[in-house]
């Protein structure tokens, strides 16, 4: 290396002028990518507010309203049309109601491969709705209806906890979903009406 493109550096080793100039294009590129990266973050939180202020100002499509003083004695929600059916119409659909401190009913039954139709609602306070194992996870508010449909592919056992806090009994507020071979179910539903796993 020759002595011209040497010189000396009081604070450390000897640098070269090719090493400097390497040293300020990586310090370019490192800015560039750190504008780029900024810019990024900024557009999503900006995409995120946007959608945010928009579905907040519009109206829901659809809002179903049941009066919660008197859900076991009147309407869709009464005692004996609780838990799962197979409707005229040859759908499955599952009504359940979320309660200080308990689900009713506590267990549900349902067919594997089958879309289900869910509409639960609460009695008494906001409480929620996660069936573990899956995605499904929605708010029971009192004097509303939450419906959703899912679908389970197997048999298998899955727990179901409220996962809002309700009050001090909050953490015995458990139940359960039971998923059973579609065959089995048809047969069960012809020999009887509503259907639960706790019959």
């Amino acid at each position: 290396m020759s002595h011209e493109n040497l010189r000396e550096n009081p604070h450390g080793p000897i640098m070269t002028e090719n090493s400097e100039a390497s040293h300020d294009v990586a310090a370019r590129i490192e800015r560039r990518w750190a504008m780029v990266s900024m810019a990024i973050v900024v557009l999503l939180v900006g995409i995120a507010a946007a959608t945010g202020i928009q579905h907040a100002s519009m109206p829901q499509g659809r809002v179903e309203t049941a009066d919660p003083k008197t859900l076991h004695l009147t309407g869709e929600f009464i005692e004996s049309n609780l838990g799962t059916a197979v409707e005229a119409d040859g759908s499955v659909m599952v009504r359940a109601i979320g309660q200080q401190y308990s689900f009713t009913p506590q267990c549900v039954l349902v067919p594997a491969n089958t879309p289900i139709s869910f509409r639960i609602t609460s009695a008494d306070v906001v409480h929620g709705l996660l069936i573990e194992g899956t995605n499904i996870n929605a708010m029971l508010v009192p004097g509303y209806i939450s419906e959703f449909t899912a679908s389970f592919r197997e048999p298998k056992e899955h727990v179901m906890p409220c996962q809002e806090f309700c009050g001090i009994g909050h953490q015995g507020m458990w139940g359960r979903v039971k998923v059973i071979d579609k065959a089995a179910f048809m047969n069960m539903k012809s020999a009887r009406g509503r259907l639960t796993c706790v019959d």
